[in-house]
């Protein structure tokens, strides 16, 4: 099977699946879809952006019985930033049924503001397992109705140490439930967290995953790492650039000094709270901070095409660690260039880690001095979201027609569920900010802050 017409499912999910522009199967999708359609447990290998979310989202969202109280479906995930990915995709496949409700619970965030949320219901759980070990400690979660869990990439969570936290959680689940296992590789503890959670399934390993992406690898011997990173973005002279740092100091450090040079840079750690975190790569996504530094939390869970080069600023401790942060680059079919600044230590750790990858000079790069990378948007943000009623053509309306923008001075719009990001450009953004502070959006006012 290719399609999902294919597939024994409502027509009114295939006209949602079509209008979402999903007609062809993934491999992923191909191998694993009709398996989980049959209740059947899996264990699956399968990379980030593979298809994977809806491959098990799909299901899941059918077999939702409707005006039930307590939560139908766990999915656990490793980062904040995946947990947000889910769920919006959850959101978007599930438009065809009327009041699914999914609620994302991880830490960084109000543990009030996600009580009062389980208060009104949910159908669906995405969390992070430390937040959901927590809330369940403290019973403002109920378990007992869970029909189907996912864990994905079950790998990433074991690397974190979160084992322990996976398995009291299963084990306050039904036994009688769909269980549901994605990993990017099979280490030895995948098999034993498998055993203990997964009821006969169904292995699925793609040889297409396996497949090279379209990413050219250069590695560099360097003594100045600072100078060696200013050196490779004036030569390649990227729109967007991604760079990774072992540690959230180093990440701070990196980040001032490109600042001080005059690049437009957005910062991702673990230090952040999840509105900065959010607010960080909406302005790195829409070009307003075209530079992100960034700790391994972005290794994996961020999909963001167009991003031209990413850099290994420190050279990462395992060969997972490497593709996963080199995969964030040529996406979505795009050619990539992956680019990793070594020092004497870290050149003799590529034999361990990128075996094929040889190493040059840095001195063969030509920089242009001159080169900086700075946004030509900056971004507004409105204090009003879907829940609110606000549109992005709401918001655009108002600039063009209210206030006078052009739209090609108008980039990207991101609607959430409180609030509202809209890149401008710089030249008007003045003009913008004016406008919609001393103005109103579907004839009501809305604070606006400058970002």
């Amino acid at each position: 099977m290719t399609y999902f017409k294919e597939l024994s499912l409502p027509q009114e999910l295939l006209e949602n699946l079509s209008s979402l522009g999903f007609e062809q199967m993934t491999p992923i999708q191909q191998a694993s879809l009709p398996s989980i359609l049959e209740q059947k447990d899996i264990i699956a290998k399968a990379k980030t952006g593979s298809g994977k979310t809806l491959a098990f989202s799909l299901p899941l969202i059918l077999n939702l019985k409707a005006k039930q109280q307590n939560p139908q479906a766990l999915i656990i995930a490793p980062t904040r930033e995946l947990c947000e990915q889910i769920a919006g995709e959850l959101k978007r496949l599930a438009r065809y049924k009327s009041d699914v409700k999914v609620i994302t619970l991880y830490g960084g965030t109000s543990l009030t503001a996600q009580v009062a949320s389980l208060e009104k219901g949910a159908d669906i759980l995405v969390g992070t397992p430390g937040r959901l070990l927590d809330h369940f400690s403290r019973e403002t979660i109920e378990l007992k109705a869970i029909k189907t869990l996912v864990l994905d990439e079950a790998d990433r969570m074991l690397d974190m140490g979160f084992s322990e936290d996976i398995l009291k959680i299963v084990s306050n689940l039904p036994k009688q439930r769909q269980s549901l296992l994605f990993s990017a590789t099979y280490p030895e503890n995948i098999s034993t967290l498998s055993a203990k959670v997964l009821k006969n399934p169904v292995t699925i390993k793609l040889q297409e995953e396996e497949q090279p992406l379209a990413i050219e690898e250069r590695a560099y011997k360097v003594e100045n790492k600072d100078k060696a990173l200013l050196s490779t973005l004036q030569s390649f002279q990227p729109d967007l650039a991604l760079v990774f740092c072992n540690t959230k100091v180093k990440t701070n450090e990196v980040a001032d000094m490109l600042h001080e040079k005059g690049f437009d840079v957005a910062i991702l750690s673990g230090d952040l709270e999840q509105y900065e975190r959010q607010e960080m790569l909406l302005q790195f996504s829409n070009g307003s901070l075209p530079v992100l530094v960034a700790t391994d939390v972005a290794s994996r869970g961020l999909d963001i095409d167009g991003i031209d080069i990413v850099i290994n600023y420190d050279f990462p401790q395992k060969p997972e660690t490497y593709t996963h942060r080199i995969g964030r680059t040529g996406r979505a079919d795009a050619k990539g260039l992956a680019v990793s600044l070594c020092n004497d230590y870290e050149v003799r750790k590529i034999e361990e880690i990128r075996g094929s990858l040889n190493v040059e000079e840095i001195t063969t790069l030509r920089p242009n001095k001159n080169f900086v990378i700075q946004g030509e948007v900056s971004t507004l943000s409105i204090d009003g979201g879907k829940k609110k009623k606000l549109r992005a053509g709401d918001i655009l309306g108002t600039l063009c027609k209210d206030i006078g923008i052009d739209p090609k001075d108008i980039g990207k719009i991101n609607v959430l569920e409180t609030h509202s990001y809209v890149a401008i450009n710089k030249n008007v953004i003045k003009k913008a900010f004016n406008g919609l502070k001393n103005g109103k959006i579907k004839k009501r006012k809305f604070r606006v802050w400058w970002l």
